[in-house]
């Protein structure tokens, strides 16, 4: 399975995944930050059709709204 966090780091929302992640010591998620990243700003908007963070995407499907992407990480433990 394929885990990729969209974020930036000013982003409360974000910083309140990443808090979490941090806390679990999970390592499986890989990071892309929108705003030092052209790329994945672009694969963010063009998937996702917004231009929305945090976003996490599993195996190429985004989900969004960090509540819920911390449940999600709840029910699927590394």
């Amino acid at each position: 399975m394929t885990l990729e966090l969209y974020k930036f780091d000013t982003c409360p929302y974000c910083q309140r995944v990443m808090k979490y992640i941090d806390s679990t010591g999970r390592t499986d998620i890989i990071y892309k930050d929108i705003r030092q990243d052209a790329e994945a700003e672009k694969t963010l908007i063009s998937v996702g059709g917004k231009r929305q963070v945090p976003c996490l995407f599993i195996d190429g499907k985004p989900l969004y709204e960090s509540l819920d992407i911390i449940k999600w990480l709840e029910e699927h433990p590394a």
